[in-house]
Parts: structure tokens; C-alpha cells; sequence
């Protein structure tokens, strides 16, 4: 089993957006950040500690602005804390091993698929390609991404 941590080589080098997003609980304005438009197969994780998040097969277009997903790849490493901020009762969505915030969940997903929308901040993701899965480590998550 892998394992993920937080490393402070690995925030020290993040950009000023990731920065700013994963460890000052900030978001990326809409429609500027990566892989919204990322259509190819394969896994995201978190930018921080490389824990896999979300699957490309679970992705689909809520024409919010930023990247969303119906579900986690692994439950386990997705932590949900109430955000009462911007005078407002919300669920963050966080790496539960890089303690990065991701975005929020709402109740408004395709219903055929559980309902839910994690709409994530792409600048705390990285995307590994299928095709680069294995070498990188991923491997065991290889069949639950589909081929588009």
C-alpha cells in the first residue's frame, strides 16, 4: 500500500494558485483552472500528497466552471467538513492525508449516479493519464477508469 503524506518540500513548490487553494481554503475563479475540459481516461490526485481523488470515468460537465466529479475513487481519502463561510452552510470536500481543500459536494449530480457533485478546484489536482497509471503507481486503480 502506498503511502501519502504532506510534505513540505512538495507545498513549497506549488504555484501561488495551488497554494492559495489547497492551504489558504481558497478557489480558482471559474473556467481558468486545469482539466476542466480534460476529457482523456484516467485518475486524479491530490497535488500535494499524490493520494488518488477522483476517477475520469466519474467526471462529467455540471457547466459550473470547475472540474466535477459524482464521486471519489477511494471514500477513504476524501474528508467532508462543514464550511459555514461566505454566510453560507456548505460541505468541503478535503485530502484526508495532504489535508488540501479540494472544493465543495452538493446534492445537485446526476441522480442516476447518487445524486452528488464534488466540484473540485482543478489547481488542487494532478492528472495521471491511464496510459501512465502503472509506472507512476497507480496501477490498482487501473479498472476503475474506462477508456473514452
Amino acid at each position: 500500500m502506498a503511502k501519502y503524506e504532506r510534505s513540505p518540500d512538495v507545498i513549497a513548490s506549488l504555484t501561488p494558485e495551488q497554494f492559495h487553494v489547497t492551504q489558504e481554503n481558497g478557489t480558482e475563479r471559474p473556467w481558468t483552472g486545469p482539466y476542466l475540459d480534460t476529457k482523456e481516461p484516467g485518475i486524479y490526485v491530490d497535488i500535494v500528497s499524490g493520494e488518488p481523488l477522483f476517477a475520469s470515468s466519474d467526471k462529467f460537465d455540471a457547466g459550473c466552471g470547475w472540474p466535477s466529479f459524482t464521486k471519489p475513487i477511494e471514500p477513504a481519502h476524501v474528508t467532508e467538513v462543514t464550511d459555514t463561510s461566505l454566510g453560507m452552510v456548505r460541505t468541503e470536500v478535503r485530502s484526508k492525508h495532504g489535508d488540501s481543500h479540494l472544493g465543495h459536494v452538493f446534492p445537485d449530480g446526476p441522480q442516476d449516479k447518487g445524486g452528488l457533485r464534488y466540484c473540485i478546484n482543478g489547481a488542487s489536482l494532478r492528472f495521471i493519464p491511464k496510459a501512465d497509471m502503472e509506472a507512476e503507481g497507480y496501477g490498482d486503480y487501473i479498472n476503475q477508469v474506462e477508456d473514452i
